[in-house]
């Protein structure tokens, strides 16, 4: 669908296509993780499904700690090299991890990682200890997954779990057992005092936008005019005061989502 979308109503060379290889598709051997055998196969599975010679970005899903790190570099570089992708990121492990990653590509003179997809948002800042500090002196891209807190940041969640949530809100038992802190919603209400005439959602995403070594949030939408909401405060700068006034209530938390 995403392949024939594109190719109806954007010039290839005009977007920015990125994929990813790490969970198994069944429960068969050699069907996940980052052993050679699966990101090869992966690649070229991805690219017939999109019916595209190369995508521009290749991502690991998770670091996989069954399978040498020479192995998993090695490859990702080949299928660069292969013309398949055009560069390589990662997603959700520890800083340690990532450093350990790029330091064995750049020791072989492999392809190194551009960007990182990580857990980064409002109510979960934990990747400003250690991650975020470094990819901003490797020069690595952040590319945040669950910018809202998987709607959270929304503003359109109750104290009360259960009141005024969607179903599908009320199902999502790993939002409830990270985001609905006392802090979190403090938090909102936090949003809610700055948003000046904004949604609370916008306030979040443009609060991403404005730190350091973020180069995009991933966003997901289920309405139209939720991408246009987005897309209006790409450029939209903060001052100071806001930015202090959004942080004040964060409380430090365990380690979520690498797993």
């Amino acid at each position: 669908i995403t392949g024939r979308a594109l190719r109806d109503f954007a010039p290839r060379d005009e977007v920015v296509v990125a994929t990813k290889v790490y969970f198994p598709w069944s429960d068969k051997p050699n069907q996940g993780g980052l052993s050679r055998k699966h990101i090869m196969s992966e690649i070229d599975a991805s690219l017939r499904r999109l019916g595209m010679d190369y995508v521009d970005l290749y991502q690991i899903h998770r670091f996989d700690p069954h399978t040498p790190i020479e192995e998993t570099m090695e490859a990702l570089h080949d299928i660069v090299k292969a013309g398949k992708a055009r560069y390589i990121g990662a997603s959700s492990m520890y800083a340690w991890q990532f450093a350990k990653m790029q330091h064995t590509a750049e020791v072989h003179g492999w392809t190194k990682f551009v960007a990182m997809q990580n857990h980064y948002n409002l109510v979960y800042r934990e990747e400003e200890r250690e991650m975020i500090p470094l990819c901003i002196d490797q020069g690595v891209g952040v590319i945040p997954w669950s910018p809202l807190a998987r709607g959270f940041l929304a503003g359109n969640r109750s104290r009360d779990k259960q009141q005024d949530e969607t179903l599908r809100a009320q199902s999502d038992a790993f939002a409830h057992d990270m985001y609905y802190t006392d802090a979190d919603f403090d938090t909102v209400d936090a949003l809610k005092a700055t948003a000046h005439g904004l949604k609370p959602a916008q306030i979040a995403l443009a609060w991403i936008l404005n730190k350091p070594g973020v180069t995009a949030p991933i966003i997901g939408v289920s309405k139209p005019y939720q991408l246009d909401e987005a897309v209006a405060v790409a450029d939209l700068t903060l001052d100071a005061e806001v930015m202090q006034q959004l942080e004040a209530p964060y409380q430090p938390k365990q380690i979520l989502g690498h797993s």
